[in-house]
């Protein structure tokens, strides 16, 4: 099951760069590496920051296929995704508890003191969509308005919290994944937006 919601994140994170790309009038080469970078980037970041290469998707291609299958969904039914909006944020959604908990797992296995283990939760699920961002000249929406790295952090928070309570790792992942995925739901349904900072 943890497989495939990071399956269904991948892809959905490759749809929304696409996307975005389209949106920014790039080429087809163009929008294909905003789709890879918007899906990868923040696992990328994470693994040679532990170390840990080959990084993941050199690993197993069946990432690379993921999105491939998404960059070409995007092209062909870009029209109609508009309709699907809230099924892609669902998706995206899921996409976000999923990769903070497989960046948490990743610096738990490294032996990595828990506030590092929640930076890499936070970077994995992210640093994507920062790098997407950047590559098309916007400041990057968790900077702007949006509450998705606060979202991460709480998760990681609670992650090591339950985690002394010794509960089955599928329990653990569950519960986590379940509240970040509520809490972000909620956030856009009410509009919660962490105040910006200005210079008087």
């Amino acid at each position: 099951m943890f497989y495939l919601l990071d399956v269904i994140g991948t892809c959905a994170f490759a749809v929304s760069g696409a996307l975005t790309a389209m949106n920014k009038k790039l080429d087809p080469f163009g929008v294909f590496i905003i789709a890879f970078v918007t899906a990868v980037g923040g696992g990328t970041l994470r693994d040679i920051l532990i170390g840990r290469t080959p990084v993941g998707w050199m690993r197993d291609l069946n990432y690379v296929y993921l999105i491939t299958l998404g960059y070409f969904l995007a092209i062909i039914f870009r029209k109609k995704l508009d309709r699907l909006r809230t099924s892609l944020f669902l998706f995206d959604t899921i996409g976000l508890g999923v990769f903070t908990l497989i960046g948490l797992e990743r610096g738990v296995d490294t032996n990595l003191h828990p506030v590092i283990c929640i930076a890499l939760g936070t970077m994995t699920a992210c640093f994507g969509g920062v790098t997407r961002d950047i590559l098309c000249n916007e400041i990057p929406v968790i900077f702007r308005k949006e509450i998705y790295a606060t979202i991460c952090i709480i998760g990681g928070i609670l992650f090591f919290i339950l985690k002394r309570w010794n509960l089955d790792d599928n329990v653990l992942y569950l519960i986590v994944s379940s509240v970040m995925i509520s809490i972000r739901l909620m956030a856009v349904k009410f509009q919660w937006y962490l105040p910006a900072l200005e210079r008087k």
